[in-house]
């Protein structure tokens, strides 16, 4: 449900200044990209993991280097079990493990359901709480309103480990805004997963080829300790913990996350 522009401009500077050639983009219905009426134009998360392949080949590029974040992170997983030859390496950062239904739990956690032995370790109770909270609230009126409501959001993400910039999340989020051709599109996302609720394959991560970091924030309020199984599942990937990090990408972390990736996908 993110634009491109959530990956920073400062980060994806140092990523190039490295020597990357660096491509964001605009998911479906978010940012610059289309929208759809969702209920004459349905998609799933199968359609939404292709566009991965669409944006390649639009690039003429047969492999990349993925770097995938949170459901990002999820695509990346699916695209390297599916596609090994698409994929020159792999950085899953702040998502869950592939086929572990990340979203039932959550779900139960927002109903008070108990969660099933062997699931996934809950959000924190604060992010929990958070949604709640939004959920019952009436729609924000205006873009002060709205923008206030992101500001918000993005201070719960980005957890308790470092101070958060509340002017730094307010030039984010009113770019967000504004380069948005229908903010509220972004929410066709969550019908798309209702679509495909089978979307995920299940026990896969093992057939992954492809050289792997999974890197978690110290602080993740969104999917707790989920890093840690992934790389579990993964062949020889390697895990990395960020001092402080939480669900976000703040100014702090840049210098060590770039340094990381630079490092993994040299190799």
């Amino acid at each position: 449900m993110s634009q491109g522009i959530l990956w920073p401009d400062e980060f994806v500077g140092r990523l190039a200044a490295g020597g990357r050639r660096v491509i964001r983009y605009d998911h479906r219905d978010t940012g610059r990209s289309g929208t759809v009426d969702f209920a004459t134009d349905p998609y799933t998360w199968d359609d939404i993991k292709n566009d991965v392949y669409r944006v390649l080949a639009a690039h003429g590029l047969d492999s990349a280097h993925l770097v995938g974040h949170s459901a990002g992170g999820l695509l990346s997983q699916l695209i390297a079990v599916e596609a090994p030859e698409r994929v020159r390496s792999l950085t899953v950062i702040a998502s869950s493990p592939l086929g572990r239904g990340e979203g039932q739990v959550l779900l139960r956690a927002l109903t008070g359901q108990p969660q099933p032995r062997g699931s996934l370790p809950e959000p924190e109770q604060e992010f929990v709480e958070f949604l709640r909270a939004l959920m019952a609230a009436p729609p924000a009126r205006d873009r002060p309103a709205l923008i206030d409501s992101m500001i918000a959001e993005q201070r719960v993400l980005h957890g308790t480990g470092l101070p958060f910039d509340e002017d730094a999340a307010r030039r984010l989020q009113e770019r967000v805004y504004s380069r948005a051709r229908d903010l509220s599109a972004a929410s066709n996302h969550r019908l798309a997963a209702g679509v495909s609720p089978d979307f995920e394959p299940v026990d896969a991560l093992h057939r992954v080829k492809a050289p792997t970091l999974v890197i978690e924030g110290s602080h993740e309020p969104v999917k707790p300790g989920h890093g840690a199984l992934i790389a579990e599942q993964i062949p020889g990937a390697r895990l990395m913990t960020v001092a402080g990090m939480g669900h976000t990408l703040p100014l702090e972390t840049h210098q060590e996350l770039a340094d990381a990736i630079l490092t993994h996908t040299a190799e």
